[in-house]
């Protein structure tokens, strides 16, 4: 049996066009599909960028005052003078709420960049859990740039009375470390 001239003209020409869609499809079609999908895909993107950028400017005034008030909070710029500030203020916070202050033990720290430089403290207190409890109050509302790192309560006495108080507070120094001379 043999095949016609004209049969077999149209299955090479059928065959031909089969292999063109193929090519068109894996060079054309494909790429500027997925070209398409980038692009829209960045298109959401950068909509996201556009929006939270227009929240950071609807946000510009209050975190410009949040800023003015770090920096009005931020220890002083001379170390001592910082250390001083803030063992003062732990002294005050103590008779206020009427806890016995222990060890106060100073440590400057470098920040993660040379914007800052961070004052931590470890600070024991003994009372009771109401004094404690207004000690760390007391703390918290200060105007100083301090942070409240970590809280340890131990009990001292059987029935749970005298308690002790262990914290890591850090204050922001908004100036570099001094080089020791």
């Amino acid at each position: 049996m043999s095949t016609s001239p004209n049969r077999q003209r149209l299955l090479l020409i059928i065959a031909g066009i089969g292999i063109g869609l193929l090519i068109v499809d894996s060079v054309i079609i494909e790429p500027l599909g997925s070209t398409w999908t980038d692009h829209a895909a960045e298109i959401l993107k950068l909509r996201a960028d556009v929006a939270d950028g227009h929240n950071l400017l609807a946000r510009g005034p209050r975190l410009l005052q949040t800023w003015a008030d770090m920096q009005r909070g931020a220890l002083p710029r001379d170390q001592a003078q910082s250390e001083h500030d803030v063992i003062s203020g732990f002294e005050a916070w103590s008779r206020t709420s009427g806890v016995e202050l222990g060890a106060v033990k100073p440590v400057w720290k470098h920040g993660a960049t040379d914007a800052y430089s961070v004052l931590e403290l470890r600070v024991d207190a003994t009372g009771p859990l109401g004094s404690l409890s207004r000690f760390i109050y007391e703390l918290e509302r200060a105007p100083l740039a301090l942070r409240v790192e970590s809280i340890e309560l131990i009990s001292r006495d059987d029935s749970g009375q005298r308690l002790t108080l262990s914290l890591i507070v850090t204050g922001l120094k908004l100036a570099p470390l001094e080089a020791k001379s």
